[in-house]
């Protein structure tokens, strides 16, 4: 079958997906790539970032985000989390602040949306623009989420989402590049795999003459997303709306049967977010013996909750050792000793999360009565 987005006489399902991504994010543009991490890689390339430049980033992320860094042959600096999993707005601007007063000011910031919890998008993007600052932002987990009713990343420079296994949209692997930039555009459909008059097969897409100027330019790096990728994601934007009020439902249905458990700390949603709450953080106010213990006594019952500051997980910057931080981050240190990650399937029956209710409680239960 024709697979290729580029195959001669077809119109592309890549192509489709990114108008159907167009339509639903307000984005002028938007491309398809194999993964959002390639996705963000390009961003920052379209954005100008170069060897040896610094680029501000979340210390509570995934390690897609410093490995986009480094593809990029940049540094990244790190921002402390709040307990909410976000940016800290307050040691960004100590971190622009440092390196002002050094002489080597900031320009680029990868802002992430961890578990599609959103910092205060005002205060950031305000500081940003008064420092001069080009923000790349990391919705991996951000599709469908709005701040103030418009959909989240659209005042970055780009927007990159995922379409990987555990996001709202599935097709295994995959991601978006979106932007209002046409340049930036362009730019990145030649870095992921468009060449000669290729675009002319695109949907939605930058005039030609843009390519033109752009192409010999570009290198390309074969990034492309799949036809077979894009056919699985197109339904899945059609009904998006649908299932993220059943996500939030679900939510809503476990968090008020453990609400009440003083030990779980779960961090509210800001009033702003339109939310997507497609899976469950707890911060759990115990000592680090318990914390191991409570786990164990999920996983007896079912339930693998993940430690987000366990010695072999991804989201721990301390396993980053190809760019580790240079400098303490004790506020995200101490948050990812506490705070367990639970995946909220879509294809569980509103009975499977009273059980998950359960568990949790009787987990709890084993640990601080015994």
């Amino acid at each position: 079958g024709a697979l290729f987005r580029y195959s001669p006489g077809f119109l592309s399902e890549t192509s489709l997906a990114e108008a159907d991504m167009v339509d639903y994010t307000g984005f002028k543009y938007s491309v398809g790539f194999n993964s959002c991490g390639s996705a963000l890689f390009i961003g920052l390339k379209v954005a100008g970032v170069q060897p040896g430049d610094k680029v501000l980033a979340n210390a509570f992320s995934f390690t897609a985000v410093p490995s986009a860094i480094h593809h990029a042959g940049a540094e990244p600096v790190y921002v402390e989390s709040t307990n909410g999993y976000t940016m800290c707005a307050e040691d960004l601007r100590a971190k622009l602040d440092a390196a002002q007063a050094e002489g080597s000011p900031i320009k680029f910031l990868m802002l992430t949306h961890m578990r599609g919890k959103v910092a205060d998008m005002d205060t950031i993007h305000d500081l940003a623009e008064e420092r001069g600052v080009t923000v790349v932002e990391d919705c991996a987990h951000a599709l469908g989420i709005q701040w103030r009713g418009v959909q989240l990343g659209r005042r970055a420079s780009v927007a990159c989402y995922s379409t990987q296994s555990a996001k709202v949209i599935n097709s295994g692997e995959g991601g978006f590049f979106c932007t209002d930039d046409e340049e930036m555009a362009a730019r990145a459909y030649c870095y992921a795999g468009c060449y000669e008059q290729l675009y002319n097969q695109h949907v939605v897409s930058p005039p030609a003459a843009v390519f033109d100027r752009v192409k010999r330019q570009t290198p390309n790096y074969s990034l492309r997303m799949s036809d077979l990728a894009a056919a699985c994601v197109r339904p899945q934007i059609t009904n998006i709306e649908q299932r993220i009020a059943r996500y939030n439902e679900m939510y809503e249905r476990i968090t008020s049967q453990i609400a009440d458990v003083p030990e779980f700390d779960i961090p509210p949603y800001d009033e702003r977010v339109r939310p997507v709450k497609d899976s469950l953080q707890i911060n759990l106010q115990m000592s680090d013996e318990q914390v191991g213990a409570f786990l164990a006594a999920t996983k007896r019952r079912g339930i693998p909750a993940g430690l987000f500051g366990s010695p072999d997980n991804a989201r721990n910057f301390r396993c980053w050792e190809y760019a580790l931080p240079k400098t303490d981050l004790p506020r995200t240190e101490r948050l990812i000793k506490i705070a367990i990650d639970i995946r909220l399937p879509a294809t569980f029956e509103p009975e499977d999360f009273d059980q998950m209710a359960a568990v949790l409680r009787a987990a709890r239960d084993d640990v601080m009565l015994a």
